[in-house]
């Protein structure tokens, strides 16, 4: 069933858009992180420009975070005192991002720059996930517990001034810390679509030095309104956000995270974070490579 995109400007199956946003939705249910890291990349190999393809799945993600706040709410897992000052970095980093993506889309770079960060992004995280994975596959081959991590933030952190207390977290930091983490979450949300929990979580764990019990739920509170002002800041800015293809996403990941979150309890933790390691530098692969390859058309006149 083709349908027409408005923004986008082009026709696409509809079918195959909901079952891409499946597809994310059950890796994301499955390997418990957020699945706008991959939503965009997958857009712009079927075909969606990159600027509406960030812009929409951050539309996606907004959508996709509210049930996961409201359960982490429910079971008292969310900071609110340290996903404010979250949120209030976020803020200030999408108008950053804003600024940047419109003077990108000036200079006709955009496209390239999303790219790019794609690749450095996703080949790091990809590669710190996989190292630590085998480490926990080989420690749980041979029967031997995962080594614990040690609850301590980073140094960087412990000499920031104006320390406030963060109780649910059982931290007495400088909030600067996480409203400059906020800030380059932000940034990336606004230029490439992401919820930015692939990034977020590992700093709120090992620079923040934060509790496991609350990570997670701090991490969804902060995208939930983060993404909520990059979709807005995009619709009035850049008017790259195309709602019938958010729509077709959203309905596609709300049912697929069900069917991961249910498959993940038969299967073994360290086997998920090896597969996702495995996805992540694949797709990290793919982009870099197209990065490389000469284009059908060199180019367009509108």
């Amino acid at each position: 069933m083709d349908l027409y995109l408005p923004v986008a400007n082009l026709s696409v199956n509809a079918l195959v858009i909901v079952l891409l946003g499946g597809g994310v939705g059950f890796l994301s249910g499955m390997f418990g992180v957020g699945g706008g890291f991959l939503t965009t990349p997958l857009l712009i190999f079927y075909g969606i420009p990159p600027t509406v393809a960030a812009a929409s799945a951050a539309t996606q993600v907004t959508g996709a975070s509210v049930s996961g706040v409201l359960a982490h709410l429910d079971r008292d897992g969310v900071d609110l005192r340290m996903g404010a000052v979250l949120v209030a970095g976020g803020f200030v980093g999408s108008l950053i991002g804003a600024g940047l993506f419109e003077l990108l889309t000036a200079w006709g770079q955009i496209d390239t720059v999303i790219a790019i960060l794609y690749v450095a992004l996703l080949g790091s995280v990809g590669t710190i996930m996989g190292r630590e994975a085998w480490g926990a596959f080989r420690a749980a081959k041979v029967g031997l517990p995962a080594p614990a991590r040690k609850r301590r933030h980073h140094p960087m952190v412990a000499n920031l001034p104006l320390r406030w207390r963060f109780y649910r977290s059982g931290l007495y930091i400088s909030p600067l810390a996480p409203l400059i983490l906020g800030m380059i979450v932000g940034v990336l949300t606004m230029l490439l679509g992401v919820g930015g929990g692939f990034i977020m979580v590992p700093a709120m764990l090992y620079l923040l030095g934060m509790g496991t019990q609350v990570v997670v739920g701090t991490s969804l509170f902060q995208i939930l309104f983060v993404t909520i002002a990059t979709t807005m800041v995009h619709a009035m800015t850049t008017g790259a956000v195309d709602i019938v293809l958010a729509g077709l996403l959203l309905i596609g990941s709300t049912v697929g995270a069900q069917v991961g979150a249910r498959f993940a309890q038969k299967a073994r933790p360290e086997y998920l974070r090896l597969a996702l390691a495995g996805i992540v530098l694949l797709v990290a692969l793919q982009m870099a490579v197209g990065l490389f390859i000469r284009p059908d058309e060199i180019y367009t006149v509108q």
